[in-house]
Parts: C-alpha cells; structure tokens; sequence
C-alpha cells in the first residue's frame, strides 16, 4: 500500500479524502493557493506545499507545479479529487510519466468518457439509449441557433468538457439559443480550458439519476446502486439522494448493467459514475460518464457501506475488488443537501466574506458532514462557493428527511450568506416528501424564486413561546447580581406583548416544576428548554413539538430561524410596546434609478453606453463570480445616464455599474 499521497484539490473534499487516509494509515500532502493559505485541508495534512496565486489556473490547474509538489515530499500517488485536473487525460498521462500512481482511472478512460461528445457517440455505437442531439463541433451562435431549430425546441447547450452545472443552457427559441451558446462557451473556456459546446434535446419532465460504478485493473466492474439527483438549480445539484424514491428493482437493474457494460467497453477502473436522464415512464437515456468521484458520492457510502474514496486507493495500488455485484446490498435511505455561500432571498448571488460564527450540527448516528471550512476562514470568490455537504440516514426516507430537517436548524452560519433557509424549505415542501420531483421542481414550486419559507401557524406560535421563554431565561439572570437569589423564570407578574409580522400577541409565562408554561388568552402552552443566554440554538419541546431555533440577538428581541422561515421577533411590556408604537419607520433608500452590482464580482462586459435607450429586460452588463457568468438585465424601459463600471473592474456587492436617468 501507498505510505504517502498528494491531494491535487482543496476544500471539503481534499478533507474526505485526508481522513480516509488517515484512517487507512497513509500520509497526505496537501496543495494550496494564496487564498487557501490557512485552509482546513491544509491544516489537516501531515504536509503542505504553496503552489501560487489564488486563480485557479495559476495554481490548482498548474500540473507542473502539482507534479514537483509530488517529487518534492516523496508521495507515491495523487487523489485528484473532483473538478480541476480530475478528469483531464493529459494530467494522468504526465502522472504516470513522472513514476507516479493516479487513483482515478486510465487517461483511455477519461478520453473516452470524460467528453461529453465523445462519450455519446460511444454509447450509441454500443446500443446504448441516448437522448437525440448535435455532437459535432458548432462554429457560432448563428449555426447554434439553427442547428438547435432543427433538433426542436427546447433544447440544452452543454460544454463537451463541463461539469457541475457550468458552461450549461437551456434554450427555447433561437435567440435563446444564441445568447446561450455564447454563454456557455465563455464559461466553458474560463472554467475548463476548452469551449466547444453540443447541443441535445431537453428532456421535458425529466428525472436525473445516475449509477455509481466501481471497477478495478482485473477487469472487474460492479455498479453500488443508484441516486437520485432531480432537485436543481441552474442545472447544478442542490438535494441527492439515495436510493432513489422513483425507481423499481428491474428499472434499478437495468441501468446499473448498462453502466457496468459501457465501462467494460472502456476498461474503466476506479469510482465512476454513469448519468441518466428517466421519463415519466421510467424509460432512461445516457447522458454522460463523470470519471472521477462525484460529490455526492456519500449517500452512496452511507446505505452501502462501502467507502468510495478507500476502493479508489486500493485499486489505484494494483488491488483487486473484494466485493462482487451479489455482495453490494442498499440499506436504509440518505439524503444530502450542498449548503453553499449564496444568498436564496437575492436569486442565489454568490457570497463572499469571512465566516465570524460557524457551528455544524453534530455528527453522529444520523448526520454526517462534509466541509473544508471552519469559523474565521474565509469564503474566496476564486472558487466554488460549496461551504459542506450535509448527509442523514436512517432506515427511510421519511426519517432520513426528518434528521435533514432538524439538522438544517442547527447550522449556524454567520458573517456571509448562505442557501440553508431554502434547503429547510425544500425538506419542508409537500412534493419533495413525497417524492414527486423533476429536474424542472425548483423552477416549478419557486417561480418568483425563493422568497423565504412557508411560516405556518404552529411555526408562528412557537417562535412567539421560544421567544418569551429566553426574554425570561434572560431578565432572570439580569436579576441574579450581588448574591440574590431569582425566580428561575424571572419576574413573572408582568403582562408581555410579542410582535411578530406587524402583529402584537399578549402573553405571559409561568414557572413550573420542570418546565414553564406560556399562557396566551385561555391557551396554555408547556415549554421545556435548558436553553441559557449566549447559544445560538434554542433547543426544545414546545406543546409536543421538538423544535430548533437559529437565534440572533436584537435590541428589543430576537430573530429566529427553523424551517426554512426568520421572523423578528419584538418581546416587550405592554407599556414599552405601546410607546414603541408610536415611533416613526425609517424609509428605505430609492435605488430605482441605478444597476447595482448583486454580488462581489468581475465585470465580464458592460453592453450599452451614456445615452442608449434600453428596454426592460435587455442585458446591460455580465459579471463573474465564482467561476459562474451573471446576466444582469434591465428591469425597466430607461435611458443610461452614465456608467460607472468597465469590464474587468472588481466591484463589491451594491457597487454602481449604471446610472439612469
């Protein structure tokens, strides 16, 4: 077995793979940029080398400078990873060359699959379903459209060397297909060095699912089940699970031997993972090969026990399978959300900053998470804004949703913004629960994009409870100065008022033996909670309801966070409660008359000038960030009055790119 290996990737994932190493007795050197200068990945190796500045492709896609990394500290083999250099053939090839091992799979492989024009073709020529589509190389936008009219609308542009969700369109008509290929060929070539770009026909109604394969150098290829991974956004993962809620045993069988034989058909070794698209009616087309480890490949771990990231190492050093397909079992359900630093309330904008408060539930039985960050790092703009993985299993699904549910409200995240609200909610939403999803649900069940989740009355009531029992928690130890002895729930004959959404709800609340109850008009409410000022979590049972509450402290009360739902929460007397009605509401600015820059980002491209007339919708600037290109467009008829900004400007967030008149 390997003594030593190097990581050529950073974040959550050079982490997982740090700790299976560890586990399994192998030393890891770690690579870093300026930017990750005080990563967790590179706090958690036995090693570290620096590889450049904080631009990707002056570093982490630098091959020369991982190799040298590699000769330098004696590592015998190199984990790439996903993205980056995970699946890029000449890479491996310069691996081998250098007497190195590559735990991943051969560059035939990768050449093979690893294109997406390539890949199809194959499949095809081995009898293998495939959705209809353009393959060849496209020489413009106007040849895009045209070709994208012929195969009828709608249809998805991709990058034939994409990944993730980037350098991936969806158009329907043939401006949209314009306007899409050059998008997705700019994305393509900044994120992967390569833009050529194919066209197929989008699946209406579709269900994405995929199979995990796992082969070794003899020859052997065995498929672990499958995951379901419908819920997206902007084509990018946002919930997989496993299995999946929609397949049968024989749909289940049939894809997992059509992954295995077209993997054959390319002596693949290593994790693999082979992606469909299913109708309605379960009928399956190949989309595409990732030959490398997925990012989601836990939930696989988690109902098949078998360690992803360890069955690569093994075969990487010569090893064959122990396992057989008879062998691979599923057990039980899990369920994995991307938490990411974006902000669901401004259309999912990247966010950037320093994380001041970071507290990931605990892991244990039925949670599990995967992250490469920890509180005072900092999230760059360089790179993929993926902050952890949150995994949960259990014996099914719907308790595997409900350890997700809770374990959401438990992650305290501050200093930047971040899409756990919108997870909460899609754990929360009716359709998800019942397993009746598409590609196309996000889309479908947030037309007007997410604007905060559904605050149902038991919800309400209960942050009205938690709220008074801290304000109570809180004015008792207020009164325990100079050895006197308080109330364990603090003065009690004092009528309260709570404010939540514009309404004033009477209240008050009384000890009791073990526990405190909150009376409400004629409604008595128990509350039992060792919460104690200065936790960022409010944990426990209001009626007989388990609760989870993310708090932050206001002046006059408390904001709280569960399911997907804030609310400002105002505890007063009912006297401070009529004064305070009395005070004048500050108006908001009016920024009707600018274009402000949504998030931290690179001006790509400003597209008019001081005194063009433009209409509502059209497109006046492109800005990147984190590695994803964003249309900015106009939300009214107007005429410019100057612009502020120039591509390849850095603009912080609410920087003015235009002025209107």
């Amino acid at each position: 077995m390997f003594k030593k290996i190097l990581i050529a990737n950073r974040g959550e994932i050079a982490c997982r793979v740090i700790k299976t190493a560890r586990r399994m007795g192998i030393k890891t050197v770690a690579v870093y940029s300026e930017a990750d200068r005080d990563a967790l990945h590179v706090e958690m190796a036995d090693e570290a080398v620096f590889i450049g500045a904080p631009a990707a492709a002056e570093s982490y896609l630098v091959a020369e400078k991982i190799l040298k990394a590699a000769k330098d500290t004696s590592a015998e083999a190199i984990h790439p990873g996903y993205g980056f250099l995970s699946e890029r053939a000449g890479f491996v090839k310069a691996v081998q060359e250098a007497g190195l091992a590559f735990i991943g799979p051969d560059p035939k492989a990768i050449d093979a699959m690893g294109d997406k024009i390539t890949s199809k073709k194959l499949a095809a020529e081995a009898g293998v379903s495939t959705v209809p589509g353009h393959m060849g190389i496209i020489k413009d936008a106007d040849e895009a459209a045209k070709i994208s009219a012929g195969i009828g609308f709608p249809v998805m542009l991709k990058a034939s060397a994409g990944g993730g969700g980037k350098g991936m369109r969806i158009a329907f008509n043939e401006t949209e297909a314009r306007e899409g290929f050059i998008s997705a060929q700019n994305e393509a070539r900044s994120s992967f060095g390569d833009d050529r770009v194919f066209i197929e026909k989008f699946v209406e109604e579709p269900r994405h699912i995929e199979i995990q394969v796992l082969g070794d150098k003899h020859g052997n290829v065995i498929y672990l089940g499958e995951r379901e991974c419908s819920i997206q956004r902007r084509h990018q993962k946002v919930v997989e699970e496993a299995p999946s809620p929609f397949l049968d045993e024989a749909t289940r069988k049939a894809m997992g031997e059509q992954a295995v034989a077209l993997s054959k058909a390319v002596d693949y070794c290593s994790a693999g993972t082979v992606e469909f698209i299913v109708d309605k009616n379960r009928n399956f087309y190949f989309l595409e090969m990732n030959t490398r480890l997925q990012v989601e490949h836990p939930v696989t771990e988690e109902i098949t026990g078998i360690d992803l990231v360890e069955q690569m190492i093994r075969v990487a050093n010569g090893e064959k399978l122990t396992l057989t397909q008879a062998d691979v079992k599923l057990k039980g359900w899990a369920i994995e959300t991307r938490v990411y630093a974006e902000d669901p309330l401004r259309g999912f904008l990247p966010s950037i900053g320093r994380l001041t408060r970071y507290l990931p539930p605990k892991e244990g039985d039925h949670v599990r998470v995967d992250t490469g960050v920890y509180e005072g790092a900092e999230i760059s703009m360089f790179y993929d804004p993926m902050i952890a993985k949150l995994v949960t299993m259990a014996p099914t699904r719907d308790e595997a949703i409900a350890h997700q549910r809770r374990a959401l409200d438990e992650y305290y995240i501050r200093g930047i913004a971040h899409n756990i609200p919108f997870l909460a909610s899609l754990m929360a939403h009716p359709r998800f629960q019942s397993g009746n999803m598409t590609t196309g649900f996000i889309a479908e069940e947030y037309p007007d994009g997410f604007t905060g989740g559904n605050l149902t009355p038991d919800v309400r009531e209960a942050m009205v409870v938690a709220a008074l029992f801290m304000n109570a928690v809180e004015k008792s130890r207020d009164t325990q100065v100079g050895g006197q002895i308080a109330m364990p729930m603090g003065p009690q004959e004092i009528n309260w008022i709570v404010g939540i959404d514009g309404d004033d709800v009477a209240a008050n609340i009384l000890p009791m033996a073990d526990h405190a109850e909150v009376l409400m008009g004629t409604k008595r409410i128990p509350v039992l909670s060792d919460w104690v000022p200065g936790e960022p979590i409010f944990r426990g049972t209001i009626g007989d309801v388990e609760y989870a509450m993310e708090i932050d402290r206001l002046p006059l009360g408390y904001r709280l966070t569960t399911d997907g739902v804030s609310r400002d929460l105002r505890v007063l007397t009912d006297r401070a409660a009529a004064l305070h009605a009395l005070m004048p509401e500050k108006p908001e600015p009016d920024t009707s008359k600018f274009l402000l820059c949504p998030m931290p980002g690179l001006v790509v491209a400003v597209n008019v000038a001081e005194g063009d007339e433009v209409k509502a919708g059209q497109a006046l600037a492109t800005v990147e960030a984190m590695k994803m290109e964003n249309i900015l467009r106009a939300a009214k008829d107007a005429t410019v009055k100057s612009v502020k900004a120039k591509a390849g400007d850095s603009l912080a967030v609410d920087a003015v790119i235009i002025e209107f008149e």
